[in-house]
């Protein structure tokens, strides 16, 4: 396994990928079959190169396990994995050409559905309703909605959080042309905050624990509420599935086993995302415990997605509602899992938000 940590724009993005060839040292043909010649056979076979843009947020637990326990490699796959900081610089990655499997969240996918890109949606690997949050300055004064009008409130443009803010400012009847929203990249988010550069700000977890761990900020609301699960989605080129047809299936059966490993390792895997995430321990729980991990392509992802692209089109941020036909395609899920691709029960109204102290 490959790894490269990508935090500068896409189009920096290295994209030579080194095919290994195992071969053996020539010797005289014996004299009739030797034991194990098909096991070592097996094993010659070389390994498909797969290039993996995935996000370095909890959200992308399941890649960050998959990778760090070898399944991808144990499925015959030789995945060189690049980390980014949002899911619009993995879409952008894919769309470029740099990568052949790329994870984003819904309205990233759902803006690249509309686009009629060269990719298929094959698979969700990760939902939390409440996994959006808005934070305020801790001793500010912002108690309700309408007192973020004239104020500088940071969000992600494009992402999934992004498209979870119309829809709660909508619902609460705000208008956010009354507020001065910037574009800000998550990383960012913390020290504006901090520093005072802006008063609010909409981010996806870790950034809301990580403010609440420092003591910066403090929860205005939750993005949950609205019936949308906001799914992460695991999106693939069309010219890696036809050249690679025969790769897909294992590279899913990899991410099922890591969904597995979470929910079945919980706090092994809260230390394993926290290592390669750099967060500490507490706060890679805590951003976890709003996250739901599964492989799933159900009515509720589906619904999801759905939902997006109309509010999207509604509000006159996409030309064209995506032909979902085209866009998602449930099949190598089903291969991957042996059943259905619904996964584990979930429903749009999802868990409680987890309680949170000094609120």
């Amino acid at each position: 396994m490959h790894e490269v940590r990508r935090t500068y724009p896409v189009f920096a993005v290295a994209t030579v990928v080194g095919v290994w060839l195992l071969s053996g040292c020539s010797q005289p043909k014996p004299p009739g079959p030797q034991p194990g010649a098909a096991k070592s056979a097996v094993k010659q076979k070389p390994a498909t190169a797969v290039r993996f843009a995935y996000q370095d947020r909890v959200v992308d637990a399941v890649p960050i396990v998959a990778i760090a326990k070898g399944y991808f490699r144990e499925e015959g796959l030789d995945v060189k994995g690049s980390r980014f900081t949002s899911g619009p610089a993995c879409s952008e990655a894919l769309l470029s050409g740099a990568a052949d499997f790329g994870t984003m969240g819904d309205a990233t996918a759902v803006i690249a559905a509309a686009q009629e890109a060269p990719v298929k949606i094959i698979a969700s690997h990760g939902n939390g309703e409440h996994r959006h949050r808005i934070l305020v300055a801790k001793g500010g004064s912002i108690r309700a909605a309408q007192d973020l009008v004239g104020k500088k409130l940071a969000v992600k443009k494009g992402t999934s959080t992004y498209g979870g803010l119309l829809l709660w400012a909508k619902k609460q009847g705000l208008d956010l042309k009354k507020a001065n929203i910037i574009d800000l990249s998550p990383g960012d988010m913390p020290e504006a905050l901090g520093s005072g550069a802006v008063d609010a700000l909409v981010a996806s977890e870790p950034t809301p624990s990580q403010l609440e761990a420092k003591g910066l900020g403090r929860q205005l609301a939750t993005l949950g509420g609205l019936g949308n699960t906001y799914p992460v989605l695991l999106v693939v080129r069309d010219r890696f599935i036809e050249a690679h047809p025969d790769a897909v299936v294992p590279f899913l059966r990899a991410m099922a086993r890591a969904a597995t490993f979470l929910r079945e390792h919980r706090e092994d895997s809260v230390k394993l995302v926290a290592q390669v995430s750099g967060l500490p321990v507490a706060v890679a729980a805590k951003a976890m415990a709003r996250h739901d991990y599964d492989l799933r392509l159900d009515d509720s992802v589906t619904g999801s997605l759905k939902q997006t692209a109309n509010f999207l089109l509604a509000e006159n941020k996409l030309e064209k509602a995506p032909d979902w036909s085209e866009a998602v395609a449930g099949t190598w899920l089903q291969q991957a899992l042996g059943h259905s691709a619904a996964g584990a029960p979930s429903s749009p109204e999802g868990r409680e938000p987890p309680k949170e102290s000094g609120q």
